[in-house]
C-alpha cells in the first residue's frame, strides 16, 4: 500500500506499510588477549640493550666513507657517546648510546636502508 503526498514540485508516492526484514546475525568478537613482551632471538642475552633507530634512513658506521667506524663489535662504549649516522632526507642525524656498556652486536650493514624502531646495535650495559 501507499499514499501520495504532494510536495511543492508535483507528487511523490511514499509507501506506508510494514515491510517484512531480516535479521542480520550477530558476531560475536572474541575479547583481545593480551599482549606479550617480545621474545629475543635465540641466544640472545635479555640484559642486552638495543640501540634502535629513531627514523627512517639510511645507516652508517663512520662519519665519512674514508674514515674509521664510530664503534666496533667488543669496544666499549658511553652514554652519549655517537655509534652511527642515519641520514633521512639528505641530513646526517648522530644516534648516541643510551647506555654505558660493551657493543655486542652490528645487526646491519653500512649503508643499508631501515626503518624507524630497528633494532641497530646490542649493547651489554655495566
Amino acid at each position: 500500500a501507499s499514499t501520495t503526498y504532494q510536495a511543492p514540485t508535483g507528487s511523490v508516492a511514499v509507501p506506508i506499510g510494514s515491510t517484512p526484514t531480516t535479521s542480520t546475525p550477530v558476531l560475536e568478537v572474541a575479547p583481545t588477549p593480551e599482549p606479550t613482551p617480545p621474545v629475543p632471538p635465540p641466544g640472545v642475552d635479555q640484559k642486552w640493550e638495543e640501540i634502535k633507530s629513531p627514523m627512517v634512513g639510511t645507516f652508517y658506521r663512520s662519519p665519512a666513507p674514508d674514515e674509521d667506524p664510530f664503534v666496533e663489535v667488543g669496544e666499549r662504549i658511553s652514554a652519549g657517546q655517537t655509534v652511527c649516522i642515519i641520514e633521512a632526507m639528505k641530513l646526517m642525524n648522530e644516534i648516541e648510546a643510551e647506555v654505558t656498556g660493551q657493543v655486542m652486536e652490528i645487526l646491519v650493514t653500512n649503508g643499508e636502508p631501515i626503518e624507524y624502531g630497528q633494532a641497530l646495535m646490542r649493547i651489554k650495559p655495566d
